[in-house]
């Protein structure tokens, strides 16, 4: 069980969530060993210091959860995330964007979330309940491993679906196919241990989740 729990970023983004949630979500993180807790942005400092003397990562968001606030807009939520203490940003590109095969926007967004964000983890959500075709999760790995995004990741919990095995696997292959610097997180939907053994079976690396059973 502690295996699976070490790639789980423990998750809590609703909208209600207070300091005592953030606290309650960083005591079970270091209880379970996951990789990290995922907080809302104004929560970093908090769960830095809730976890000060624990190996727990933390993560925050940016252009969460539409995606379709402006590149700079992202790019100074990065700063911020980064300046007060946080290990990880789990950013969400233009959904539009990707809808529109505009993939000089999606090299300039991902190129300028990345140079803010040099030695964290940044992982960047694609929402793929809205990509009908598997090419286009294929091109959207190029473009993150070219830009040195370190995870493309599913979904982000407020879409029409979360994760899906089969949209994993088709990332997972490509990326060892091509030998690309990339790997996966799904999220979005994985509420049970056994979904999350799946998840890293079809070839992700992470699991978002906010409780897991």
């Amino acid at each position: 069980m502690n295996q699976v729990f070490s790639h789980v970023d423990l998750t809590f983004l609703k909208p209600t969530a207070t300091e005592a949630d953030v606290k309650a979500l960083c005591n079970k993180a270091d209880e379970l060993g996951t990789a990290s807790v995922c907080v809302p942005p104004c929560y970093v400092r908090a769960a830095k210091r809730f976890l000060q003397k624990s190996p727990v990562c933390v993560c925050t968001v940016a252009g969460f959860p539409n995606g379709y606030s402006d590149t700079l807009a992202k790019v100074r939520e990065c700063e911020i995330a980064v300046k007060q203490g946080a290990d990880e940003v789990d950013a969400v590109i233009n959904i539009g964007a990707v809808r529109a095969h505009d993939w000089d926007y999606i090299g300039n967004e991902l190129a300028a979330l990345r140079s803010v964000t040099e030695g964290r983890v940044l992982k960047v959500i694609i929402e793929t309940c809205y990509i009908d075709d598997s090419w286009i999760l294929e091109k959207l790995c190029d473009l993150f491993a070219e830009n040195k995004v370190d995870y493309i990741k599913t979904s982000t919990g407020f879409g029409t679906a979360g994760a899906v095995l089969e949209d994993v696997k088709v990332m997972a292959d490509h990326i060892s196919s091509k030998g690309l610097d990339l790997k996966v997180k799904a999220a979005g939907g994985i509420r049970t241990l056994d979904q999350a053994r799946a998840f890293l079976e079809a070839g992700a690396d992470r699991i978002g989740a906010s409780n897991l059973a």
